[in-house]
C-alpha cells in the first residue's frame, strides 16, 4: 500500500502544481519549468528506490532536503519565446532578475543548439552548464586505416603503464593536501556550529576540495588528448573498482587516482576525435589469434615485468 501511495503522489503532484503554489510561496516564486524538472528528479528518485533494476540492485531511499541543500536547478528551454532564460553570447537574460553578466569560458561552437541550462551553486560562487546539441556526428576510423595501437594498464604506483613500457606517474593531489585539509578542518570543528566564522571555515575547506578535484580532472583531460593524438585504438582493462576500493588499505589511494573517471574522459575525448577505445573486449576480434592478443592487453599488468619485450612484439601489430 505504501508502495502505491508513493507513486500515486508523483504521478498527481505534476497535474496540481498550480494548485500547490497557493499554499507555498516559495513555489509560487519559482518558474514553473524548473518545478516540473525537480518532479522529475523526485519521480527518478522514487523508482529507483521502489523497482529494481535489471541485476536486481535498488537505490537508497530518498532523504528529504531542505531549500537550502538544493544546489542546482536546471531550465528545460534556452532562447526560446517562451523561455525563463535566454543566452546572448555575454549575459544571461532572465525574466526576475534582469540581464546578468558572465565570465564566458568558451564561446559556443557554429551548429550547435542550446537545449537544456543548469545554474548550479559551488564553493567559489555560481555556475551556469549549457547542453547543446549537434546532428552531426563523428565517425570512427574504419578499422583498416588503423595504423597505430596501444593496450594500457592503470596502477597505484604509477597511473598508466603502456605496452611499449611507456609510463605516466601518479599527482596524488589528495595525498600531498591532506595535511592543509587536516589544519582547515581542526579550525573548523573549533567553531561554533551555524556561526558565520563557522560557515567561513566550512567554504575554505570546500574550496580546497574543489581546488583538488579540478587538479584531477585537469590532469585527466591532458593524459587522454596525449593518448587519443598518439593511437588510434586503445584498449583499455575492466576494473570492478567498488570491490577493489572495499580493500580499506589501498581505497584512499584509489578513489585519489579515479581510473573510472579517466576512463569516462578517455572514451568522451576519443568519440570526438573518431578514436577507437576497447574495454575489456576486443571489437574487431575474428581470429583466435587475435583474442589472445586481446587478452595479453587486459592482463598487461601482471605480466608486463617479465615479459615486456615479447609484449612490444605482440602488441605493436598495425592491423589486428
Amino acid at each position: 500500500m505504501a508502495r502505491f501511495k508513493s507513486c500515486q503522489i508523483i504521478i498527481f503532484s505534476n497535474q496540481h502544481l498550480n494548485r500547490q503554489k497557493s499554499y507555498f510561496l516559495t513555489i509560487k516564486k519559482s518558474p514553473y519549468e524548473v518545478q516540473q524538472i525537480n518532479l522529475q528528479r523526485l519521480d527518478k528518485a522514487w523508482k529507483r528506490w521502489l523497482i529494481p533494476d535489471k541485476t536486481g540492485k535498488r537505490g537508497g531511499r530518498p532523504r528529504f532536503k531542505k531549500s537550502g541543500k538544493l544546489r542546482s536547478f536546471c531550465f528545460s528551454r534556452v532562447n526560446h519565446p517562451k523561455a525563463v532564460i535566454k543566452f546572448d553570447g555575454k549575459q544571461i537574460i532572465t525574466r526576475r532578475f534582469g540581464a546578468i553578466r558572465v565570465i564566458v569560458h568558451r564561446p559556443i561552437p557554429d551548429r550547435f543548439v542550446i537545449k537544456t541550462a543548469t545554474i548550479t551553486k559551488k564553493a567559489d560562487g555560481y555556475y551556469i552548464s549549457f547542453s547543446l546539441e549537434d546532428k552531426s556526428v563523428p565517425s570512427l576510423i574504419p578499422t583498416d586505416n588503423i595504423k597505430n595501437s596501444v593496450g594500457i594498464d592503470v596502477g597505484l604506483k604509477e597511473f598508466l603503464t603502456t605496452n611499449t613500457g611507456e609510463t605516466v606517474s601518479v599527482p596524488n593531489f589528495y595525498r600531498k593536501a591532506q595535511s592543509n585539509l587536516a589544519r582547515k578542518q581542526s579550525k573548523a570543528a573549533r567553531k561554533e556550529i551555524g556561526s558565520n566564522n563557522w560557515k567561513k571555515a566550512q567554504n575554505r575547506i570546500a574550496r580546497l576540495h574543489q581546488h583538488i578535484a579540478r587538479q584531477r580532472e585537469d590532469f585527466h583531460y591532458k593524459t587522454a588528448h596525449k593518448l587519443v593524438k598518439e593511437y588510434d585504438l586503445i584498449a583499455v582493462e575492466d576494473l570492478n573498482i567498488k570491490g577493489l576500493a572495499k580493500n580499506t588499505k589501498l581505497s584512499k589511494s584509489i578513489y585519489d587516482v579515479a581510473w573510472g573517471a579517466f576512463i569516462e574522459k578517455l572514451n568522451a575525448v576519443a568519440v570526438k576525435r573518431g578514436v577507437h577505445v576497447s574495454r575489456g573486449e576486443w571489437p574487431f576480434a575474428r581470429t583466435p589469434s587475435q583474442y589472445i592478443t586481446c587478452i595479453v592487453v587486459i592482463v598487461v599488468k601482471k605480466y608486463l615485468k617479465l615479459y615486456q619485450s615479447e609484449l612490444i612484439l605482440v602488441l605493436s601489430v598495425k592491423r589486428f
